[in-house]
């Protein structure tokens, strides 16, 4: 009998945990603002050159108050090596007023209020949410598209809204934040997007992308 596509993704949940344990988030942060800040520099960067930069950054602009007052061309300049570093400027500097301005110097702890803010989407609204506010949120990210629709539960038309959608009305919100995390360290472990380690993969029976392509992992 087949399973229940909730029972599988809790399957595939608790796979992923056996094999991969508690991940902690992988920006390195100590309070909301940097959390923020950080999940606004890593678009289309790797975590590992955002962690290396942010000491740096936070050390000039700890926080929303000095951040709004930043000069563009001095932020810019020093976020520059983590690539798309004037939009990222803009937004940041935009966003930091608006905290101060609108939500009393703190970062706000809702989804609908995060998204208020320029740069800020649904993807960074999760993640703050989910790591310095205990909210239930799942981030979906490219390794988490990726797995979704090799999987087959979405299609490559999805948005990442609506693969959200789907995970968050198919697993009970405790897991949301860690099984984001999960998928995100299985997609760069073994999901890869060239060259996938199917073979090594512990949830190919739940894939309809392994079994199509089974033969030529052989």
């Amino acid at each position: 009998m087949k399973k229940s596509v909730k029972t599988q993704i809790l399957a595939i949940y608790r796979i992923l945990y056996r094999s991969y344990g508690p991940v902690e988030c992988f920006l390195k942060h100590s309070n909301p603002f940097q959390l923020l800040v950080m999940a606004v520099l890593s678009a289309q960067c790797t975590d590992k050159k955002v962690n290396a930069l942010a000491p740096l950054l936070f050390a000039r602009y700890p926080d929303p108050k000095s951040t709004s007052s930043a000069k563009f061309s001095e932020y810019s300049k020093l976020i520059k090596p983590l690539g798309l570093f004037r939009a990222k400027a803009k937004n940041i500097i935009s966003a930091s007023k608006m905290i101060c301005e609108k939500f009393n110097g703190e970062v706000p702890s809702s989804i609908e209020e995060l998204v208020q803010m320029p740069g800020i989407g649904r993807k960074t609204a999760n993640v703050v949410i989910g790591h310095v506010f205990g909210k239930p949120g799942f981030p979906v990210d490219t390794h988490v598209q990726r797995i979704m629709r090799r999987l087959s539960y979405v299609s490559e038309k999805d948005s990442p809204e609506k693969i959200e959608a789907f995970v968050n009305s198919h697993l009970d919100a405790k897991y949301w934040s860690a099984f984001s995390l999960l998928l995100i360290s299985h997609g760069r472990a073994i999901c890869k997007a060239s060259k996938p380690k199917c073979l090594n993969c512990e949830i190919r029976n739940f894939c309809k992308f392994f079994k199509i392509n089974k033969s030529s992992f052989k």
